[in-house]
């Protein structure tokens, strides 16, 4: 990650790297590790459930299930698997809400720490949990996404404050850490299960995950200003850039005003098609590749990652993009955020569309989900980044609004899947899947080209309460 401002290029101040790169490589990691716990379950399931095959051996017509073995094995139903893969996110919803109030009230650096560590101990409890009931390993994944809530909301709070406009789009790809746990985790456990059994498929992202909340807590801190280590140009450059739209005072947000604001409805749209489309595939695609497919789980992790490391280097790549059309001024905010909703939504539903008819070439169907999600890696031109043009004071409880109703998707993907799949589970069945996810692609980018806005909206903070903070700051020896 490399950034620039319109002065100098700061990964170098006084011949040691800027402390915001260090900012934007920790919220990369925080991201990457608590990705690493949302996902690993869609593989370890596979090893940890007893699948009904049937396959004739000898000639005597006797029958036999043949299963790896990966580890004890639970006989949890279809309809279980999908509850306990959407368990996650039904705790993940309870928490977005007023994750972004409490990173503003209580400081983005303890929230997001305390949700990494709780977070990994939960993770390597779950193995044990297992052996105890289905409901406790329920109940686990329930609790590890209402931890895992208040983390997106609190990494936007953070890059409200340490990121300058011209380098936002590189702060808000640092979010695609996430992306990148989900390109290790899947092909990581697939092993981990295969070499080890599916127990170390929790407990390795577990250590990973503490070790990286031990470097969070050395190196964030909420503010330039509160950071013991910044330079002091740098500091100075970073308060300059973001002006007067970002408050100093603590105020509660304006629901009423944000609830009925158009483009902020616009972007609510926008974020949950495009959470839609990345959850279903998310939770979907390691079961579509191993029981459709036919790919054993180790070619379903690494296969079923590629998609992902395509959205995380595209990601960086629009993010830079985006950068470089708000620096040059060609366009406006509000028409970047709007044309790359083509790349971020429009494409990849686009491509969804396309899998219904090269469904019967297994490798061919990897390509266009691939693709499908490299387009979207986009979405930190839009919609990812929205909430911090609309309201810079209030980005997030903007986000973490968005992202509570969004989250809705994870646990109605995986309920989609097994309502078309819970009778027969073949390629008809997921064409339709396919397509109900690419409609809910396609239309939403619609409704934000026609009432989105990038523009600062009023309601951020009133002119008078800018004025008075001005004064106030002016004042002080």
């Amino acid at each position: 990650m490399v950034f620039i401002t319109p002065e100098k290029q700061i990964c170098s101040l006084g011949g040691k790297i800027s402390t915001r790169v260090y900012v934007g490589l920790m919220l990369f990691a925080s991201c990457f590790v608590s990705y690493m716990l949302r996902v690993n379950m869609s593989i370890n399931i596979l090893a940890m459930v007893h699948h009904h095959e049937v396959e004739v051996i000898g000639d005597d017509n006797l029958t036999a299930i043949v299963e790896p073995n990966y580890g004890t094995r639970y006989d949890w139903s279809s309809e279980q698997q999908s509850y306990l893969l959407g368990s996650y996110f039904w705790g993940y919803l309870v928490t977005s809400l007023p994750a972004g109030m409490l990173a503003e009230w209580l400081g983005a650096r303890s929230v997001v720490g305390f949700t990494l560590a709780g977070s990994a101990l939960l993770t390597a409890l779950t193995p044990i949990s297992a052996e105890i009931s289905y409901w406790l390993v329920f109940g686990i994944r329930l609790l590890t996404g209402v931890l895992a809530g208040v983390l997106y909301p609190s990494l936007h709070n953070l890059i409200s404050k340490w990121a300058p406009p011209s380098e936002r789009g590189k702060f808000i790809s640092a979010l695609l850490g996430g992306t990148f746990g989900t390109v290790v985790t899947w092909p990581l456990a697939g092993i981990l299960t295969e070499k080890y059994g599916w127990i170390y498929a929790f407990y390795v992202p577990a250590i990973i995950t503490a070790i990286i909340t031990i470097m969070w807590f050395a190196i964030v801190y909420d503010s330039p200003a509160q950071h013991p280590h910044i330079d002091k140009t740098e500091r100075e450059h970073i308060e300059k850039s973001l002006g007067v739209n970002l408050s100093k005072k603590k105020a509660l947000p304006p629901f009423g005003s944000l609830m009925t604001s158009i483009p902020f409805l616009a972007l609510t749209v926008l974020h949950y098609g495009n959470l839609w489309g990345l959850y279903f595939l998310l939770t979907a695609a390691p079961k579509f590749m191993s029981e459709v497919l036919g790919f054993n789980i180790a070619q379903a992790g690494m296969l079923a990652s590629l998609p992902y490391l395509a959205r995380l280097f595209s990601g960086f790549l629009f993010g830079s993009i985006g950068d470089a059309l708000t620096k040059s001024e060609m366009m406006s905010v509000t028409a970047i955020r709007k044309s790359f909703c083509l790349f971020s939504h429009i494409l990849p539903g686009l491509c969804l569309i396309g899998l219904a008819y090269v469904g019967h070439h297994p490798y061919w169907c990897v390509a266009v989900i691939t693709t499908s999600l490299g387009f979207n890696g986009a979405s930190t031109v839009t919609n990812l980044q929205n909430s911090q043009d609309l309201a810079p004071n209030y980005a997030g409880t903007l986000y973490g609004v968005i992202n509570f109703l969004g989250t809705t998707t994870g646990f109605l993907t995986p309920m989609v899947v097994g309502h078309f799949t819970k009778e027969k589970n073949t390629l008809d069945e997921w064409s339709i899947i396919f397509i109900i996810a690419a409609v809910a692609y396609i239309v939403p980018a619609l409704v934000f080209v026609l009432f989105g806005s990038g523009k600062v909206q009023p309601w951020n903070e009133s002119k008078k309460t800018d004025e008075k903070t001005n004064d106030d700051t002016a004042t002080q020896p």
